[in-house]
Parts: C-alpha cells; sequence; structure tokens
C-alpha cells in the first residue's frame, strides 16, 4: 500500500465523491479511481460500492481508511521529527581525522563551537556538539569510514582514485604539498627547493605503506634511478620530525598541517620534479549532509583549514 492511496482512500470517505478527492488533492478524478482501484486489488477485498452516482466506502474500506488515517498520522509524525533533527543546529557531530589533520583542527574545531555559546544557556542549544576521534587509515579505507561518523577528514594524493561519488559527498578543504623535512644544520637546508637527486643518498624516515608520504618516496626513487633508504616507518608526524631534528634522517611533512609538529630544528624545503600534493577533504554520506549541525561544523572546518593555508 501507499500513502497516497490510503489518503485518497480517506477522503472518499470523508468527502463522499472521486471529484471531490479529486479537486481536494489537485488530481483527475480518473487518478483517483485508478489509486483506488489498485489499491482494492492488492487487498483482494471491495473497498467501495456504488450509491446512486457516487463511489462511498464498504465497511471494510471504512476499517482500512480509519487504520490508514492513524498510518498517515504516523507518517507526519515521522516526517516532522526526522525534520526537526536535520533542522537542529545544537545536534551531536561526529568526526573522525587522519593524524596530522586531527591535530591541526580539532583544537580549533573545539575553541569555534564553544565561541558559539556557552554550557547551560539558551544559546549553547544552537551549537553543534562534536564528538572527535582519530583514524589513520590507508587512503582507500577512508569512504567505508562515513557509516561510523557524520563527516571523514580524508587525504589522497593527486594521482591517486577519486573518492566514489556514488557512495559519498566531498568537500574539498585543502591542497597540501608534502615538503622535504630536514634539520636546520642539515646541508640541505641551505638550498631553497629540492630535487629528487638532491635528497635520494640521504637516510629516511617515511610513513608505512599505502600512506601519503610513502608514494612520494616511490616517485623520488622512480625519477632518481635508484630507490630510496628509508631506516624508519613512522605514521606520527611529531614522531618524524622528531627523528628529523637529530640530523640523522630526512622526511617528509605536510606544509599546512604539521605545524603543531615542528620546533625550531626542523626547516622544510619545497621538493620540485614531482607532484608532493595531498587532496585533504571532509566525506559525508548524502543524507548526512542534509543536517544543519553537520554543515555547521563542516563549514568550520574549512574556515579553520583556510586560516591554516594562508599563513
Amino acid at each position: 500500500m501507499e500513502i497516497h492511496q490510503l489518503q485518497m482512500l480517506r477522503d472518499l470517505g470523508e468527502l463522499g465523491s472521486v471529484k471531490a478527492v479529486a479537486d481536494a488533492l489537485s488530481v483527475t478524478p480518473s487518478a483517483v479511481s485508478q489509486q483506488i482501484s489498485l489499491l482494492q486489488r492488492q487487498v483482494g477485498t471491495p473497498l467501495t460500492r456504488k450509491e446512486g452516482r457516487n463511489l462511498v466506502l464498504t465497511e471494510a474500506g471504512k476499517v482500512l481508511a480509519d487504520a490508514g488515517a492513524g498510518v498517515i498520522s504516523a507518517m507526519a509524525t515521522a516526517k516532522a521529527a526526522i525534520g526537526g533533527y536535520q533542522q537542529d543546529a545544537g545536534g551531536i557531530v561526529s568526526v573522525s581525522g587522519f593524524h596530522s589533520a586531527g591535530q591541526a583542527l580539532f583544537a580549533p574545531l573545539v575553541r569555534r563551537m564553544a565561541d558559539g555559546g556557552s554550557p547551560g544557556t539558551a544559546a549553547a542549544a544552537s551549537v553543534p556538539r562534536v564528538r572527535l576521534s582519530d583514524e589513520d587509515v590507508a587512503q582507500h579505507d577512508f569512504p567505508a569510514l562515513t557509516a561510523r561518523y557524520d563527516l571523514v577528514l580524508a587525504h589522497r594524493m593527486d594521482h591517486s582514485p577519486a573518492w566514489p561519488d556514488s557512495r559519498v559527498r566531498v568537500i574539498p578543504l585543502a591542497h597540501e604539498p608534502l615538503d622535504i623535512a630536514v634539520a636546520a644544520d642539515h646541508p640541505l637546508a641551505a638550498l631553497p627547493e629540492l630535487s629528487p637527486e638532491d635528497v635520494v643518498a640521504y637516510p629516511w624516515v617515511a610513513s608505512r605503506s599505502g600512506y601519503s608520504p610513502a608514494d612520494v618516496l616511490t616517485a623520488i626513487g622512480a625519477v632518481a634511478s635508484r630507490p630510496v633508504d628509508v631506516v624508519h616507518r613512522i605514521n606520527d608526524y611529531s614522531a618524524a620530525a622528531a627523528l628529523v631534528s637529530t640530523g640523522d634522517v630526512i622526511g617528509l611533512l605536510p606544509r599546512y598541517t604539521s605545524g603543531h609538529a615542528l620546533d625550531a630544528g626542523v626547516v622544510l624545503r619545497p621538493l620540485t620534479g614531482i607532484s608532493t600534493r595531498r587532496r585533504i577533504d571532509l566525506l559525508a554520506r548524502p543524507e548526512t549532509l542534509k543536517r544543519a549541525s553537520v554543515m555547521l561544523v563542516a563549514q568550520a572546518l574549512a574556515d579553520i583549514m583556510a586560516e591554516l593555508t594562508a599563513t
């Protein structure tokens, strides 16, 4: 049974004629007759009978119309509830982020949400309440996280496959280069930019396979025609930067989101000759982006990222 069929049956019982139902619903009388006939075939019981020139409800039709009224009311309540849920700017929004994005964006996001209202006041009810988690997964695993989180901070290299737009919606945040990180007193620090040939001979700290820095190192080795010597496999940029600061290894750090990991002992230099840019995006299921609270958090993250990339 369809809701509109039950609506027509109920209206027929109340209005007394097919024409009156058609006028009330702004459809043709034949459309009303067809839908009621279809409903009658589905239930297998006569729902209407002729009374003079009018079509009236049988007892079975009255029983179904009364039950249908309850269904229609329940659906209206459900629609109102989901509408209120979608328009509630103060709802809970779950966000996952890979490590460097989380370290750069999570604290500013919490501060920005706190600035929108104080707990216990009326204003606070209209501010999203964020719930944060770190999820450092391989690039192809980010879309699946939208089943568990409202918003997923994800990254992929320019040359990697696009996100599956049939499953998720994408909000671009940044196009971030990965730079060569060297100790401030390292010989490479004296150069304004570096080529694959400049860096391939040094020992490295890099991420595990499947993550952005490891992809870039593969390209460096291909361009320089010799393998890169990776002595440490560490995904955490703070730990990687600490190792770089010793001068024993060089590494790759993201230009905008690794500020928390850098100290005076580490400098960044751009790499020429190959693409080192990664895309930082927000991923979400289409229905999730209908919620006002989710869109407010997404906009806040976009604003914070814009501030980071402007510095």
